[in-house]
């Protein structure tokens, strides 16, 4: 709370590149929302990757860690006037500013009402700040993960608030073996987001003891710290910001493989959506796709985009992590 909400009062004064990483290009659609958002919440953003998922028309939205609203705002031009869209933070500095600009943000696009809303709250207690079960069709994050001591409380909780077929999208930090008692308790590394990483085969089994789907990879950078001091503490471990896609499939919707086509109905990715490292969908092409990928699509909010058949003469890709 203190390094965010006091220390650093820009994104300049980050003293490693952890919390700028970003790994993909934005579409175009994305890129003239983020055209629209106020200057002063994004100066006061702090995040990594890319947590803009596709196919979000009407849904409800909620942002774990939302710091001053950057992505929510985006968000909340691509939910339109009927979705909606809560933002959730731990630093009350943050909030003020997220919330001081909700007025300007819904004249600039256009809204009879507000469909942002923004709570001062812990990622790990959903339920104290008043967030129901299965009330949100996606849970995203940006780079926050990592700054909470308890990761599972934060896979339990954005599991159940998630509806059945809900998707959690989340960038954060990922570190390639468990981190020293030492490295743990750096305050500096801490706020970079560093300290905090998990060990990214950890994800794996947290997501499955949760109840969520193999996490499907869709982007990674690896981090450079560009700090002598603070890589000297870090010794060789190495850091990667990952952008992850974990669904709360329901019990019996797992199958077997099949074989779907792309209807090319999501805006910004009429002519092919880019799912995970492992899955590209063009428009009108026929994709064989293992069980679990055809279990994802069909109870999603993906499944009015795709034609999807049982069966298929080459479902053998692979699902998860290439880190």
């Amino acid at each position: 709370q203190d390094y965010y909400g006091r220390e650093l009062q820009k994104s300049e004064d980050l003293k490693t590149n952890a919390c700028t990483t970003s790994a993909r290009p934005h579409c175009k659609v994305v890129r003239d929302a983020l055209e629209r958002v106020h200057e002063e919440v994004v100066a006061r953003y702090y995040g990594c990757g890319l947590v803009i998922p596709e196919c979000l028309s009407s849904c409800r939205i909620l942002d774990l860690g939302s710091g001053s609203g950057r992505d929510c705002y985006v968000l909340s031009q691509l939910v339109g006037e009927q979705g909606h869209v809560t933002g959730i933070d731990m630093t009350e500095g943050q909030v003020e500013v997220a919330k001081k600009h909700i007025a300007y943000h819904m004249d600039r696009f256009g809204y009879r009402k507000p469909n942002v809303e923004f709570v001062h709250g812990y990622m790990e207690k959903l339920a104290d700040a008043g967030l129901a079960d299965e009330s949100y069709d996606i849970v995203i994050s940006n780079c926050v993960i990592n700054l909470t001591p308890d990761k599972r409380a934060v896979m339990r909780e954005a599991f159940r608030v998630l509806k059945p077929g809900g998707e959690m999208y989340f960038s954060d930090i990922y570190a390639s073996q468990h981190l020293s008692e030492t490295v743990q308790k750096h305050r500096v590394l801490w706020g970079e987001c560093l300290a905090g990483a998990l060990y990214w085969r950890d994800l794996y089994s947290i997501a499955e003891e949760v109840g969520f789907s193999p996490p499907c990879l869709v982007t990674a950078s690896p981090i450079t710290i560009g700090n002598t001091e603070l890589q000297d503490i870090i010794g060789d471990c190495r850091f990667v910001s990952a952008t992850f896609r974990l669904f709360k499939v329901p019990s019996g919707s797992r199958t077997g493989p099949g074989q779907v086509i792309y209807n090319g109905g999501i805006v910004g990715h009429e002519r092919e959506l880019v799912f995970d490292a492992n899955f590209t969908f063009k428009e009108g092409e026929v994709v064989d796709v293992d069980a679990e990928m055809a279990a994802i699509l069909q109870s999603s909010r993906f499944a009015e985009e795709f034609l999807i058949r049982a069966g298929g003469t080459n479902a053998t890709a692979l699902q998860g992590c290439c880190c």
